[in-house]
Order: structure tokens, then C-alpha cells, then sequence
């Protein structure tokens, strides 16, 4: 199941996304009036699907507003298939588009096409707000500058943004990180936490929350 944003300012077509959409599982959240879309909630989706002519704000200046929050899939349903409109909407950050009317069968298609490619990708990176990690590569960066952690802060990093908006108690993070046979204790955990905290605090930026009384979790 994928979480879906759907943004167009035809409610018929809101709806027929979204019943297209469940019928392979996925949850899809619909937004008739571009204004209104929280921005901040932008991180939780896995796809974005955006018309481009609407009113207050077209498809474009969105996409521009949007790809600089989060890096998944970002489709055009439009149209319009000048070809200068789309190589415009593919320049701001946009994936792919798909041209309305558009099948059931299409669709379906292309969404999974850009799911099952953003899952292999995620695979060896992950970008969450203003942090990319590089899985593969051992690396956490904030706003493209590299973070100069140790290979237990990394992996502490890690291992809470792979599971973003849990709650884990010092005791946990300490197996699952450093394993049963581990000699470290809770006072190792809290210390790494303090360290990863200071280095995030030079770019007045604190993703690691403390949850009192129970533990840790990577909130945005």
C-alpha cells in the first residue's frame, strides 16, 4: 500500500483516482483546492499526482514549491500536450505526466511503474526534509553538506529515520543497533544522542525527538 496525494480542482476526477487507486490498496488523500495543501505534511506521501491548470496556483508553481520538500514520484495529469508545457514541468521536478483522459488500466500502470522504482531506489537512499541518506554509502547529509558522525551515530540515524515517527526506548534502539551481545548500556545510547543532537544543532535542525518517559523517535 502506497500513500497517495492527488491534487486537482475537479472533484469527479478526485474521485475516480481515488477509487481507481484503492482497488490495488493504496490511500489516497485528495486536495480539490491547491491553497489549501499542507505543506507540511508533504513527507508523509510516497507519490504525488498534481493537475496542472488550476485556479490560485497552477500545476508548475507547485511542483517547484514541492520538489524542494521531498523527493518522491511527482506526476502531471494534464491536458495539455504542447510539448513545451511538459518539458517546462519536467524541468521543475516532475517525473513523468499522464494526459487526460486517461484509462484505468494506464493508470494503474504508471503509478506502479514509479512506486516499484522509488522502492528500489529508497533501497540505498533516503531523503527525509532537509536530510539525505545514503544508505550504500554510509553518509548522512543535511542540505547536501555531509554530517561528520561515527559509524554508531550513523547507524543510530539510521535505524530511527527507517522507522520515522516511532517510538523507541533506549533499551531497544541498544539492540537493535549494536545487537545482544553488546557490552554497551542506556548511558551509551543517551550519550550517542546528545553527540548526534550537537552536530544537528549547528544547522539549527533537531530531528531526533524525545518522547519523556519512553524513549527516541526521528520526527521532521
Amino acid at each position: 500500500m502506497a500513500k497517495i496525494l492527488a491534487v486537482d480542482d475537479e472533484p469527479a476526477i478526485l474521485e475516480m483516482i481515488e477509487n481507481i487507486l484503492a482497488k490495488d490498496g493504496h490511500l489516497v488523500t485528495k486536495v480539490s483546492n491547491p491553497l489549501k495543501l499542507n505543506m507540511e505534511e508533504l513527507h508523509r506521501y510516497d507519490l504525488i499526482l498534481l493537475d496542472i491548470m488550476m485556479p490560485g496556483i497552477d500545476g508548475f508553481e507547485l511542483c517547484k514549491k514541492i520538489r524542494t520538500l521531498v523527493d518522491c514520484p511527482i506526476l502531471f495529469l494534464t491536458a495539455k500536450t504542447e510539448e513545451n508545457s511538459l518539458v517546462n514541468g519536467l524541468s521543475l521536478g516532475a517525473d513523468d505526466y499522464i494526459s487526460k483522459p486517461f484509462g484505468v488500466m494506464e493508470l494503474r500502470a504508471r503509478i506502479h511503474a514509479h512506486l516499484r522504482r522509488e522502492h528500489r531506489e529508497h533501497s540505498v537512499r533516503m531523503v527525509l526534509g532537509r536530510v539525505c541518506i545514503q544508505i550504500s554509502q554510509k553518509k548522512l547529509l543535511i542540505d547536501d553538506k555531509e554530517l561528520s558522525l561515527t559509524k554508531a551515530e550513523y547507524e543510530i540515524c539510521e535505524f530511527l529515520a527507517k522507522n520515522r515517527g516511532q517510538v523507541f526506548s533506549k533499551e531497544q534502539i541498544l539492540e537493535k543497533v549494536f545487537g545482544f551481545d553488546s557490552e554497551s548500556n542506556d548511558s551509551t545510547i543517551i550519550t550517542h544522542i546528545k553527540n548526534i543532537r550537537s552536530k544537528f544543532a549547528e544547522y539549527n535542525y533537531t530531528p531526533i525527538k524525545t518522547v519523556w518517559g519512553i524513549g527516541y523517535k526521528w520526527e521532521e
